[in-house]
């Protein structure tokens, strides 16, 4: 049966715009696939250690080198792996601070990042393939070609060529503006805002309102 991986970043809660549209998508794949299941990890209420300068050193170890912690981190990695391998789709909640991604999300990229368990180490072909993933990503201003922050955003396409390292080609739907309705300077933003919105709900319908077949 198809599976879904569903991953939340933001630090915000219940008024989070991403929460919001991750879990619309979420819904819409579960209508599409009734029969599917889910997982479900929040990076921001459960965020992971971390990672050390010995862990990070495993990478370069054979395993019978390792010492204890270094056996955790490649746990803690082939468990995150797992988790991507066992979803014919991902969804990741992608919010913009500071014009980068959430630490959370680093530090998650910072455990996949594993030759031997997410990469081949003779060839570096990445190992995660064979999925959807959808990043879903939001933006408290705007950042498209003709703003005046036009290339701020460097969050989705960090981890767009991050992913890819591992195999995974990942699509984005962003929504931008999010602010709007928030900082009184960019009241005149709101009508602006509310068509990025309707246009990234109507993305996340389009995208996830048809089943999807289980990986063989």
């Amino acid at each position: 049966m198809p599976h879904l991986l569903h991953i939340d970043s933001s630090i915000q809660g219940e008024a989070s715009v991403s929460r919001t549209l991750t879990a619309r998508a979420a819904q819409a794949w579960k209508a599409a696939n009734p029969d599917g299941t889910v997982t479900y990890r929040d990076l921001a209420a459960d965020p992971l250690p971390l990672l050390t300068g010995e862990q990070n050193y495993a990478r370069f170890l054979p395993v019978e080198q390792y010492t204890p912690a270094q056996v955790e981190a490649r746990a803690l990695t082939q468990q995150l792996a797992d988790e991507i391998l066992a979803a014919d789709t991902v969804i990741l909640g992608l919010p913009l601070y500071n014009y980068n991604a959430p630490a959370t999300v680093k530090t998650w990229v910072d455990h996949l990042v594993f030759p031997g368990v997410t990469t081949d180490p003779a060839t570096s072909e990445g190992l995660l393939g064979g999925r959807k993933f959808q990043v879903i990503a939001t933006r408290g201003g705007g950042y498209g070609e003709g703003t005046p922050r036009h290339g701020w955003d460097h969050a989705s396409p960090w981890l767009v060529q991050v992913l890819s390292t591992l195999g995974i080609e990942a699509d984005v739907i962003a929504v931008e503006l999010t602010l709007a309705g928030i900082v009184p300077a960019m009241e005149p933003l709101k009508p602006l805002a509310a068509e990025s919105l309707a246009a990234g709900h109507r993305d996340i319908d389009a995208v996830f309102g048809e089943p999807v077949a289980a990986s063989a």
